[in-house]
């Protein structure tokens, strides 16, 4: 995040404020399922959500679209055509009506995943997450063990007002199902959640556990800070977790529906059911039409989230924002493609010192290794 070198806010007029997802890059996209069991592609995580200037997020996509070209092999002039098919969805999505045309075009990417969240069950699920099918969550690498006082506390969560309506609110389950807390364990996810709080806990609800049928996989997840630029004068939940569902509701509401804020201890929370179709999308070697036709479609849905928090005024200003910086040579505007072009080159030299320090981290550790008496 501390990466937004030149900021676009400083290129393009201050636009209405609203809600963006502060990472918006390609991981944080994917199906996403509601209570209904509807799914759709739409964005998947907001812990740095903000209300801020859209230009961000388009920077992010961009970056992470270019990164992903790079990685494909591809020639440079797929990064340029790729930025402008880019802005050819996001603009799309400004219309009058901005909701999805089941009938548009997917890419690949996208067909796959939309493909593979159909199919999925609890037991897919279960193999991800908990490793196998089990009313136990299995301790090990990635699961760890939790003191009485974390069982307990997390039981006291259970009982805030909207957690217990978030484990019965899917169509399948009914309200006044029964629901008990069958298992606990702090869950190491990843670079992002060290140094926070974050649990998986496992629920029975309407007692068929013993079965294996319909567990409830709660993701608990500590909120802080968010890093992502925001609109000074922007008036937000001062309570992070809040933030962040408020955020999820205007950007997706397919997840946001399915989220609660609470407090743990002195912690900010945000707790969301885990359900099979949820995924995020995996882009590994792309062709050059790949790459353009899934930058169109998913700035088109960025947009969408964008634009469902507008009146058609603001909607139509943005737009027009958005053609003010567009030069003849490249259609798109001058500061997405600079910023793009400036964080791709940050990216990539921060990567090589890396690189450079554990090779010369290594050779120190050899010569120590050597030196020491037989």
């Amino acid at each position: 995040m501390n990466g937004w070198t030149r900021t676009p806010a400083a290129h393009c007029r201050k636009v209405p404020p609203y809600w963006i997802c502060g990472d918006c890059h390609v991981g944080n996209l994917g199906p996403v399922a509601n209570a209904e069991g509807d799914v759709e592609i739409q964005i998947r995580d907001f812990d740095q959500t903000v209300i801020g200037n859209p230009a961000h997020d388009l920077i992010r996509l961009g970056l992470s679209l270019a990164m992903a070209v790079r990685s494909s092999d591809l020639p440079g002039v797929t990064t340029a055509l790729m930025i402008e098919q880019m802005m050819v969805g996001y603009r799309k999505a400004f219309h009058p009506v901005a909701e999805p045309n089941r009938n548009e075009s997917r890419p690949g990417v996208v067909l796959v995943a939309l493909k593979e969240a159909s199919r999925r069950t609890w037991r897919h699920l279960a193999q991800e997450r908990i490793q196998g099918k089990t009313v136990r969550i299995p301790l090990g690498r990635r699961f760890w063990p939790v003191t009485s006082q974390e069982r307990s506390d997390i039981e006291a969560l259970l009982l805030q007002p909207g957690l217990l309506s978030l484990a019965t609110q899917l169509r399948r389950r009914a309200t006044d199902a029964p629901v008990e807390l069958l298992d606990v364990a702090y869950w190491k996810k990843g670079c992002s959640s060290l140094g926070k709080l974050r649990y998986a806990a496992l629920l029975d609800v309407g007692g068929r556990a013993t079965r294996g049928q319909d567990l409830c996989l709660l993701d608990i997840k500590e909120a802080v800070k968010a890093a992502a630029p925001r609109y000074e004068d922007a008036v937000m939940p001062r309570e992070y977790a809040q933030r962040v569902v408020e955020g999820a509701r205007q950007l997706s509401p397919h997840l946001g529906e399915r989220m609660v804020s609470a407090r743990l201890g002195s912690s900010s929370v945000f707790v969301r059911e885990l359900l099979p179709e949820d995924l995020k999308l995996e882009f590994a070697h792309i062709t050059p039409e790949e790459s353009r036709r899934a930058a169109r479609y998913l700035a088109r849905i960025v947009g969408r989230a964008h634009a469902r928090q507008l009146d058609d005024s603001e909607r139509l200003a943005w737009k027009r924002e958005l053609k003010r910086h567009r030069s003849r040579q490249l259609e798109a505007p001058s500061w997405l493609w600079n910023s793009v072009v400036d964080l791709v080159g940050t990216h990539e030299k921060g990567y090589l010192d890396h690189c450079r320090r554990f090779a010369l981290e290594s050779a120190r550790r050899i010569r120590e290794v050597k030196a020491q008496p037989a």
